[in-house]
């Protein structure tokens, strides 16, 4: 028998353990080091119109409306257990139907981890296009810490995210195999999309968990906070989340920091802010500097591993809403035994989110989506209203 006693590691503590956490300082688990970023493909500072993408008459459509519609999730990839992903996709499509196509979602803004678990683009088809095979609408996408990890002796990072959503030209691409979608023509891994009643500012906080910007990110996303349009809903996404009380990664300190350094220098804060990453539905408000941001998860789109909400101390369930420690934010509601997505409507007045719930898979896959959240933003007086959880 061997006298050697040093420690050995077998399984990674919840951060959860013990009591509950909302956030934790950034980590480096296993072999998730930051990577380079590869080359945009576009030029600075990096923006995409969404009338580059849709034909005049549905930006016209949109314009006459005073609305527009659109998906938001992440973390969809089916990689060991595809039916969630499909079941999601299929509950999206199905808000395609009806008669009122101003209620038709324009596109889908995908929060990363399109495909587990390093990126490779042999798993693009399996996991991204033929899932979406029948979303009738264009898909944009910030990559996650899934689509930029690295096999050993791989392609460098991202190399099949560049290739799928940031083409110099719209083409179909081989990782596409048979479905008609054309590649992405995003700028760059980091990026902005303007649209005609938001501007969507989609930062890539890389691999290692609890995310990581480089200096250069960080000034690209200052600049765009300080030239975002004053009219316009302003909507920042990260991967990684700020705030989350989920069993498995909890929220980054980090994210919280890097962001509310960026808002007070720049002087404009966003107006919503989006993660995925962690495997359910929460959606918290931050009360600050007079407004209300909601803060939201939204990263059940369809990762076969739902993420578990913490209990409190004494193992009950969270009394919602529940005021985390600190006293400026709040965790209004979530849903963590189902997977989903969320649907925006975006006008000059306000943004309304609604979360829709799925079946489970032993369940009929095309039953209806469930609503069962929703907020109403206002954005002239940065207040929520009309909010509530469905039963």
């Amino acid at each position: 028998m061997s006298g050697n006693s040093a420690r050995r590691a077998y399984a990674q503590p919840r951060p959860t353990s013990g009591g509950i956490t909302f956030a934790v300082r950034q980590q480096t688990r296993g072999n998730q080091q930051f990577q380079p970023l590869p080359p945009p493909t576009g030029s600075a500072p990096y923006h995409l119109s969404l009338d580059r993408v849709l034909p005049a008459d549905q930006i016209s459509a949109i314009q006459s409306a005073g609305r527009m519609v659109l998906h938001i999730v992440g973390d969809t990839g089916g990689v060991k257990y595809p039916v969630p992903q499909q079941i999601v996709a299929m509950a999206q499509e199905q808000q395609f139907d009806g008669l009122d196509s101003a209620a038709h979602p324009s596109f889908f803004y995908h929060l990363g981890d399109i495909v587990y678990y390093y990126g490779e683009a042999s798993e693009y088809y399996s996991q991204f296009y033929e899932p979406y095979s029948h979303y009738s609408a264009p898909i944009f996408a910030m990559p996650g810490n899934h689509d930029g990890d690295v096999m050993p002796g791989g392609a460098a990072s991202l190399t099949a995210f560049v290739n799928n959503f940031c083409a110099p030209e719209p083409h179909i691409t081989a990782d596409a195999g048979e479905v008609t979608r054309d590649a992405m023509t995003q700028p760059n891994v980091y990026w902005t999309l303007d649209t005609p009643f938001a501007t969507f500012v989609g930062l890539y906080s890389n691999v290692p968990e609890g995310g990581k910007f480089d200096d250069q990110q960080i000034a690209w996303f200052m600049n765009e906070l300080r030239t975002a349009p004053e009219d316009k809903a302003l909507i920042v996404s990260a991967h990684h989340p700020a705030y989350s009380a989920d069993t498995e990664h909890s929220g980054s300190l980090y994210i919280q920091e890097t962001l509310d350094q960026a808002f007070a220098q720049a002087g404009r804060a966003a107006d919503l802010v989006f993660a995925g990453h962690v495997h359910n539905y929460q959606r918290f408000t931050r009360a600050t500097r007079g407004r209300q941001i909601p803060y939201i998860v939204a990263g059940a789109g369809g990762y076969w591993n739902l993420h578990y909400v913490a209990k409190q101390p004494d193992g009950s369930p969270l009394k919602l809403p529940y005021a985390l420690p600190g006293g400026d934010t709040t965790l209004e509601s979530y849903c963590d035994s189902r997977h989903g997505f969320l649907r925006l409507t975006v006008t000059p007045q306000y943004v309304r989110g609604d979360y829709f719930a799925v079946s489970r898979p032993h369940e009929a896959w095309r039953a209806p989506a469930k609503q069962i959240d929703s907020f109403t933003l206002d954005l002239r007086e940065h207040r929520l209203i009309d909010t509530g959880t469905a039963t």
